[in-house]
């Protein structure tokens, strides 16, 4: 009973917290890092990530932010993993490349051998990808420890059962209506005066908001966080993504899914204007009633969308704390946002929510 009168009296105080100090980013730091981690990675391959030639026989899925904890009450994964590893079911067996952009697990609150021994059926599901050599694991600010930890090569090795690379970024690249195009990903805390291998946050995750989030029970990473406009990490993350000619910026991170440089919310908006402009009144009630029952019921002053050039995506996040994960695929010459969730059976459904073909996005961020 106290319990739950503290998870009622701190989920939004707590919430705001979270929001508030989990990220301090700066915008030249951001800028700044992901120029010369591209940079790098284009020029000294395989060193800092790998650079991938590809076409539209190959296949990738894009998942990010598992947050792999030990099945406790802080565990923001556990309710997620059957979505997860049915997905990878789905995604090994159609020959998809597997990219993890960060935060597989979360190594801030919990030692590695614990994660290690109560994740078993995701870890033997990503080993699949791993023997297939279709595995690119990307490290996160929560799992920084696969980077700078001299066992981190020994207990890679004992979960994936081979030597694994880890690396900062991927840069895939191929041609689209005769036009180069490169699709740059990262975990995205890079620039995060907060999440860069900050000292401070390590602690404040494991002493304090660790203990306090398994006593109450409480995930944060809630499906209403796709519902807002964008945070400002993924704001400032667009802002650079729109200065790179022939690129495609995709990240994690912020636990936000954008497609095409809006959230939901936003992409509600954009649809909403369309719709006015048609005096399509069917469709105007609908969008409308979507977005009333989001952030109620004022809408009548729509924000300014129509300067986005549609160069970033983030993948989301596998933690949501009715089990939903979302993910990018890259497939058949499209690129789309993709969410596994559970139906009324409790079986996982693949659902898309957005896509839009390689050909037709590149004509639009040249």
């Amino acid at each position: 009973m106290i319990k739950k009168i503290l998870q009622t009296i701190l989920r939004k105080p707590l919430g705001y917290l979270s929001d508030k100090y989990a990220s301090r980013p700066d915008k030249q730091r951001v800028f700044t890092a992901l120029s010369e981690l591209k940079q790098s990675i284009l020029t000294e391959p395989g060193k800092k990530g790998p650079v991938i030639s590809f076409d539209p026989e190959q296949h990738f899925i894009i998942f990010s932010d598992q947050h792999k904890g030990t099945k406790n009450g802080s565990d923001i994964f556990a309710f997620a993993e059957k979505n997860y590893v049915a997905a990878l079911d789905h995604y090994n067996q159609n020959n998809f490349t597997y990219i993890n952009l960060g935060d597989g697990e979360e190594l801030w609150e919990n030692k590695v051998s614990r994660v290690k021994r109560k994740n078993n059926p995701s870890f033997q599901k990503e080993r699949l990808f791993a023997n297939r050599e279709a595995f690119i694991k990307v490290f996160g600010n929560h799992d920084l420890y696969w980077d700078n930890d001299p066992l981190a090569e020994l207990n890679l090795e004992r979960i994936y059962k081979r030597t694994l690379p880890i690396y900062e970024g991927v840069v895939l690249q191929t041609t689209v209506n005769g036009q180069a195009l490169d699709i740059f990903m990262t975990h995205g805390h890079q620039g995060d005066m907060q999440s860069d291998g900050n000292g401070f946050s390590k602690w404040f995750i494991a002493d304090i908001w660790g203990p306090i989030q398994m006593y109450l029970g409480l995930n944060l990473n809630t499906p209403s966080v796709d519902d807002h406009l964008k945070t400002l990490h993924n704001t400032m993350m667009y802002q650079w993504s729109a200065q790179q000619p022939g690129t495609l910026l995709i990240t994690g991170h912020t636990h936000q899914a954008v497609f095409e440089s809006l959230t939901h919310l936003e992409r509600l908006y954009r649809q909403l204007e369309a719709a006015n402009n048609k005096k399509d009144e069917q469709v105007i009630k609908d969008i409308r009633d979507q977005i009333i029952k989001r952030i109620g019921n004022n809408i009548n002053t729509m924000p300014d969308f129509s300067g986005y050039k549609p160069t970033y995506f983030n993948s989301g996040c596998c933690c949501f704390d009715d089990g939903d994960i979302t993910g990018i695929e890259i497939a058949d010459g499209y690129i789309r946002l993709i969410k596994w969730m559970y139906d009324e059976q409790k079986l996982s459904v693949r659902v898309i929510l957005d896509e839009i073909t390689l050909s037709e996005l590149i004509r639009t961020i040249e």
